[in-house]
């Protein structure tokens, strides 16, 4: 019996001290959550600065305040910061062949963040996979593909590929390419492209609309059609101007060549 008061007065200042060490990193969880956000709500009301270094520089001060209820959690079972940091500097090779993706995915973060080659809401394609900007912290960037399909890309990845930036600028040019039968007449049928153009208010006059006749193929004459446009009305006007060429065509008697198949039976 007395054994077992012995242990129970032993295990109990251990038992007062796990206590602690929970109550702490609660409170300090909760904390690191609520001042990042309003970090992040704080500097995304500046309008001179954009929604990515609001969310990089909350991201960078939550790990920070982890860190910070890491190191007092360890304090509260003894272990000094000075002995803390001794320990880190013994252990200084394997952890950082340990944590080497991670390291770069960090440094890579910071260099996303400095040189900003994409920021929130815009549809970039970073190494072959596209989708828009939702997120970009300390060590990822959250895409959303068109049909809402997450996809997370660590930031030594995005870093180290190429990036293109489809919304960076506010204009983009939409090319599309129409073919018409050789035995239609390409100015009617470049006249009749330019007046959907001018029709169509997303298009811009300056740059002005351009259609050329740039390829004789084995059916048909193409026409290169140049449209610029705002980059938000990029798709919009592509599947407009698509549809009213072909209606326009049909009523105006212009064909749309397309392959034909011809069978040969030999007689019996």
């Amino acid at each position: 019996m007395e054994q077992l008061i012995e242990q129970a007065g032993a295990l109990w200042p251990l038992l007062i001290s796990a206590a602690k060490a929970l109550i702490v990193l609660v409170l300090g969880w909760i904390a690191a959550g609520l001042i990042s956000s309003a970090v992040r709500r704080r500097i995304n009301a500046m309008p001179h600065l954009d929604q990515t270094l609001g969310n990089f520089a909350a991201s960078v001060i939550r790990w920070v305040l982890l860190a910070i209820v890491l190191v007092a959690i360890l304090g509260i079972f003894g272990i000094e910061a000075t002995s803390l940091v001794a320990m880190l500097g013994a252990a200084t090779l394997a952890i950082g062949l340990a944590l080497q993706g991670t390291l770069s995915d960090l440094a890579a973060g910071v260099m996303l963040v400095l040189f900003r080659p994409y920021k929130l809401g815009q549809y970039v394609d970073i190494g072959g996979t596209s989708g828009t900007v939702v997120d970009l912290n300390l060590f990822i960037t959250e895409l959303v593909t068109p049909d809402n399909v997450q996809i997370i890309v660590p930031n030594g990845q995005a870093w180290g590929a190429i990036i293109t930036n489809y919304s960076a600028h506010a204009t983009r040019r939409v090319d599309m390419v129409f073919g018409i039968d050789y035995g239609d007449s390409a100015d009617a049928a470049k006249a009749i492209i330019l007046r959907l153009a001018e029709a169509d208010s997303r298009v811009m006059s300056d740059p002005a609309p351009w259609v050329r006749v740039t390829n004789l193929g084995d059916s048909s004459v193409d026409l290169t059609t140049r449209l610029w446009c705002k980059a938000a009305d990029y798709w919009e006007l592509k599947f407009a101007m698509t549809q009213a060429v072909k209606e326009a065509f049909d009523n105006e008697g212009i064909s749309i060549p397309y392959p034909h198949s011809v069978e040969i039976k030999k007689e019996a």
